[in-house]
């Protein structure tokens, strides 16, 4: 299974008062949302199952990208580790119990601490850029599910020049 973790691009501040939910991007996070919708659009697999936390900043980060997508509650701000896993039936023992690839659309620090429980890390959480994309894959080895980083791409390093040569 391939599992992309996608965080949502550049957002306003958070106003005090102000639902967080309710946040959009801003004019830069609007630009580097498109330029990484640009590159995953080329790169994910037909059938790629798109989830997306209910926040505006994630809805109009993955809205370029132009694929249908799911709003899921699992994927709110303050979601835990075990319910992002649980959402994509992946366990410890047994790894993924999906077939085919999976992009999910949030937050962190859940998105970092995934990556971290995934890979092994011994941090707690890694560091996910606004805007950045994470690609693991998770396979069966020995009997065992071993997860491996594919690609991390983050919309600074992938410029209009780059995609010009693809």
């Amino acid at each position: 299974m391939d599992l992309i973790l996608w965080r949502h691009a550049e957002a306003e501040n958070a106003l005090e008062g102000c639902d967080d939910l309710s946040r959009s991007l801003t004019p830069k996070g609007e630009k580097h949302a498109a330029r990484m919708a640009s590159w995953l659009d080329r790169h994910l697999p037909e059938g790629t199952r798109v989830l997306v936390s209910p926040s505006q900043r994630t809805q109009q980060t993955v809205a370029p990208l132009g694929r249908k997508f799911k709003l899921r509650d699992e994927l709110v701000p303050d979601t835990s580790v075990e319910d992002v896993l649980a959402l994509i039936k992946w366990s410890p023992e047994t790894g993924p119990q999906i077939k085919g690839p999976v992009l999910l659309v949030g937050h962190q620090p859940y998105l970092g601490q995934v990556i971290a429980r995934l890979l092994g890390m011994t941090e707690e959480a890694c560091a996910v850029r606004k805007g950045a994309v994470w690609w693991l894959r998770t396979r069966m080895r020995d009997g065992q599910p071993q997860t491996v980083l594919l690609t991390v791409a983050c919309p600074e390093l992938i410029s209009r020049s780059w995609d010009d040569r693809s």
